[in-house]
Formats: structure tokens, C-alpha cells, sequence
């Protein structure tokens, strides 16, 4: 599975009902596409920033992962919410 570019739909969902039915496999699958996801949207905020800014894609991305963690509330059903939710995060202080 390439995680070069975004990340299937069915594949995040189809991760996330596995994980949720109780496949502890399906996590650790999980975790490395939606890292390198978020790495992706990252670059790209940091595109339009101003060519002496010193924030990197990384430091987005561990802001990004610590506030979707600290929801541990939700119930992600499918890729929708978490990609929102890691866009607002990786974006919002740009």
C-alpha cells in the first residue's frame, strides 16, 4: 500500500470498522497512512507561508495527531471527520 499520495476513502474506512469490530491490526495499518495523510496536507499548508518561517510540515503534522487523539471521545466511522478535523488542526495557525 503506497502512502505517497491521499489516502483512499474505503481504505480508511474500511480500517476503521475493523479496528472498531476489534482488529488491533487494523490500528497499526492505520496509523502510518493517516501519519503520512497528514504529512501531505502539512507540505501543503506550508507552501503558502512565508519563505523565513520557521514551523516545518512535521511540527503541524504532531500538533495535528495530539488534538485528534485528545478527542478521544469520537466514534470515526469513516474518513470524513478525521480529514477534517487534521485539515482545521495542520492549517489553523497558517
Amino acid at each position: 500500500m503506497s502512502t505517497n499520495g491521499p489516502v483512499g476513502d474505503s481504505t480508511v474506512t474500511a480500517m476503521l470498522k475493523a479496528w472498531r469490530g476489534g482488529d488491533a491490526g487494523a490500528l497499526e495499518r492505520l496509523v502510518p497512512l493517516v501519519h503520512a495523510e497528514l504529512h501531505r496536507l502539512a507540505e501543503g499548508c506550508m507552501r503558502g507561508e512565508r519563505p523565513d518561517h520557521t514551523l516545518q510540515a512535521t511540527a503541524l503534522v504532531n500538533e495535528a495527531y495530539l488534538r485528534l487523539i485528545d478527542q478521544h471521545q469520537a466514534r470515526w466511522q469513516n474518513r470524513a471527520p478525521s480529514s477534517s478535523a487534521s485539515q482545521r488542526s495542520s492549517c489553523a495557525e497558517s
